[in-house]
């Protein structure tokens, strides 16, 4: 796993089953999530995927299907995310805590044919965190995971 990443793409969902609106920053608020975005609260606060993972998904589709049909609230590169319950990943100013995988369901498939199948394997859904600190998030912002000390 590499020690540190990039900030690709950031979505919101603006109310529920609807379109991921693709923004270049958005805030993040403690116990909260994303403002703005349907979702609040919980333990499903941020759903995150990571691009090398997203590219074998394309690489299994023969095709280059567009992330923002995952429906994750982030996009990251050179980390992964597989196997990370516990952890405590650094967006910019602000931790994640990873709290699980996040499962595909049939809005995959119906997204794009096959897109279910893809995501099942090894958290290749991609994960699902809870927000640690206040704070505002951009693309291109370093991507990190925490020491556990630093947890």
């Amino acid at each position: 796993m590499s020690a540190t990443g990039r900030l690709d793409r950031i979505w919101i969902k603006r109310f529920h089953r609807g379109p991921m609106d693709g923004v270049e920053r958005a805030a993040l608020r403690v116990g909260r999530g994303l403002d703005g975005n349907a979702n609040q609260g919980g333990r499903r606060q941020v759903t995150l995927i990571a691009r090398g993972r997203w590219d074998r998904v394309n690489e299994a589709l023969a095709d280059d299907v567009d992330p923002a049909l995952r429906r994750a609230n982030v996009l990251v590169s050179g980390i992964d995310l597989a196997h990370t319950r516990g952890r405590v990943l650094r967006l910019g100013p602000c931790r994640l805590r990873i709290n699980g995988e996040t499962r595909p369901c049939e809005r995959m498939d119906e997204a794009w044919p096959g897109l279910r199948a893809a995501l099942d394997a090894d958290w290749g859904g991609g994960a699902y965190a809870e927000v640690l600190d206040d704070g505002e998030i951009a693309i291109g912002d370093p991507v990190r995971w925490e020491a556990p000390a630093e947890a």
